[in-house]
């Protein structure tokens, strides 16, 4: 039995084909929807692929012959249309999908690098971040060091730990010394500046206290004006206010006896830039030598992160201080923004609590945080511990 294929624009066209090329002993066996012409039928305009054959030996040789061919043709085209779309799903495994780069690099990688890969993504890791540290693995160790899963993880910790930056020595012989805390409204730059005051201010563990000195130049909040004079009336502190650069000025001038000065900003959108502006304006009255730390909450998104470090950027901050710690468990999204800028973490809070809920930051502290991993505490203290990140 002889077989033929027709394709044409309509059924009925293609019916009436067959007619006049294989007369009255060509039947139909099959038919289907298709595309025709663009490239290897992709692309084209629809159509039918009418599939039958001969009933009779009684007919044109010719016909036979080209009817073969059609059918040759038709298993050729589709068995190369099936090499395309496999190979174009080969490579989509490899492409960025949404847009975002590397979003497909963890397909065909050794399960090691799958799993760490997923681990630093739920830690809120941005995706470029884990696919560099899935990268620099997949080119520094073979296929069989990357059976030992434990020496791979200790060496994504290793990593991170490498890109957080260190903080500076605290400035020495330098009366008053100035410590500014800026950043966005509801990151709890206040209950900072008194867990700061009481961390520097009250005696503790045989360690003496400094003289301490609050002034806020937050007079748009009566609120937040009257919490600070309350918790400063608490610890013994005194507490000023300056409205105005020279305010700032000369309360600096008047507190020269002081070890520390501690100062509480507005709290604005990075958004603002006009109050933002006028904010900076004031700062100026604290000179050219203070030291101005970042506070931002542990819970902002990397993007929103991202922002504020650039919108801030003016204010010569040289630290940040992460808030709210206790109310999330993923902390890659901050320690990628710090890596990413150079700006060194100083303090962490993880809590409401005055003077308790503070403490300078540490590697150990960071690197424990991370969610997932696990973490081999002897050896993050004996290698970490001394690495201190706090101006204390």
């Amino acid at each position: 039995m002889q077989y033929f294929t027709i394709q044409a624009k309509t059924h009925r066209e293609a019916i009436e084909n067959m007619r006049n090329q294989y007369g009255e002993y060509a039947k139909i066996l099959t038919y289907r929807n298709v595309r025709l012409g663009g490239f290897m039928g992709l692309l084209g305009s629809k159509g039918v692929e009418l599939t039958g054959y001969l009933s009779s030996e009684e007919k044109p040789k010719v016909a036979l012959e080209e009817g073969k061919l059609k059918v040759l043709e038709a298993a050729r085209k589709e068995q190369t249309l099936n090499y395309i779309l496999k190979e174009i799903k080969e490579l989509k495994r490899g492409l960025p999908a949404n847009g975002e780069p590397g979003a497909g690099l963890g397909s065909n990688q050794h399960p090691s690098l799958e799993k760490l890969r997923d681990l630093l993504l739920q830690n809120d890791f941005p995706r470029a971040f884990a696919d560099e540290m899935v990268e620099r693995a997949r080119e520094r160790f073979s296929l069989t060091e990357l059976e030992d899963f434990s020496r791979l993880e200790n060496t994504f910790i290793d990593w991170i730990a490498e890109k957080i930056p260190a903080a500076p020595p605290d400035p020495e012989n330098q009366n008053p010394r100035v410590l500014i805390v800026v950043g966005p409204t509801g990151v709890g730059k206040t209950t900072t500046i008194a867990k700061l005051a009481a961390l520097f201010g009250l005696e503790s563990e045989g360690k003496p206290a400094r003289r301490v000195r609050i002034i806020t130049i937050d007079s748009y909040r009566i609120g937040a004006k009257k919490q600070i004079e309350i918790y400063g009336e608490i610890m013994r502190i005194p507490v000023s206010s300056a409205e105005t650069r020279e305010d700032l000025k000369k309360l600096i001038a008047l507190h020269a006896d002081a070890d520390l000065i501690l100062i509480d900003t507005i709290g604005k959108s990075q958004r603002d830039y006009r109050k933002l502006a006028e904010m900076k304006e004031i700062l100026d009255g604290a000179g050219s030598r203070p030291e101005v730390h970042l506070a931002v909450s542990a819970t902002t998104k990397t993007r929103d992160l991202e922002e504020i470090f650039q919108q801030y950027e003016s204010f010569g901050y040289s630290r940040v201080i992460v808030t709210k710690l206790d109310e999330t468990s993923q902390i890659g999204s901050i320690l990628s923004v710090v890596a990413k800028r150079g700006k060194p973490i100083s303090f962490l809070t993880d809590g409401q609590k005055v003077p308790q809920d503070i403490e300078p930051s540490s590697l150990v502290r960071l690197l424990c945080n991370l969610e997932g991993f696990h973490i081999n505490r002897d050896y993050i203290e004996s290698k970490y511990g001394v690495r201190r990140r706090a101006a204390g």
